[in-house]
């Protein structure tokens, strides 16, 4: 079985998807780890959106172009609902998007875990996305992956990660 650390390891950033149908049962599976996803009073104000018709993963295609991201075989949204979401009283802070991340986080591993690619996207145009999908008002896309086999298998982790010793600001004890 393998340990949640080395499934953190194993994770990385897909750019290239073979066709290959996503089979229900991996993507339910999938959405179900994000379901599970704890969030601010249990409120859960997100919403996610499987996309798996090719003309509209095209026109996502519009709002983050790069072909890699629409020629994956689904493209995963998980929208956030702020109105529904639990807010922080000392400050006035929504924690939708922070709960929207946890369960694309959740979201994101589960898929690495079943051998599934994902790349968490949000450097997309908000409007274009809202206009293809259709949202309604109160509804915002924290996020996209999209979501399939990788084409090849992911390389070693390239990019470092700042020594545990820099991550951590302080300790306190007692």
């Amino acid at each position: 079985m393998t340990s949640f650390l080395e499934l953190a390891e194993k994770r990385r950033s897909v750019r290239a998807y073979k066709p290959n149908v996503v089979p229900g049962a991996l993507v339910n599976q999938v959405l179900e780890a994000g379901r599970l996803a704890p969030s601010a009073c249990n409120k859960q104000p997100w919403r996610f959106i499987v996309v798996k018709d090719e003309a509209i993963r095209r026109s996502l295609g519009t709002a983050y172009a790069r072909e890699w991201f629409w020629k994956a075989p689904v493209i995963l949204a998980v929208c956030i609902l702020p109105g529904d979401a639990w807010t922080r009283p000392h400050d006035g802070r929504n924690y939708a998007a922070v709960d929207g991340a946890i369960a694309m986080d959740h979201i994101t591993l589960a898929a690495a875990d079943v051998g599934l690619g994902t790349c968490w996207i949000g450097a997309f145009d908000p409007a274009v996305v809202r206009d293809v999908l259709n949202l309604p008002d109160g509804v915002a896309v924290v996020g996209m992956t999209p979501l399939g086999f990788p084409d090849t298998e992911p390389s070693p982790r390239v990019r470092s990660r700042r020594p545990l010793a820099e991550t951590v600001m302080q300790e306190r004890w007692g």
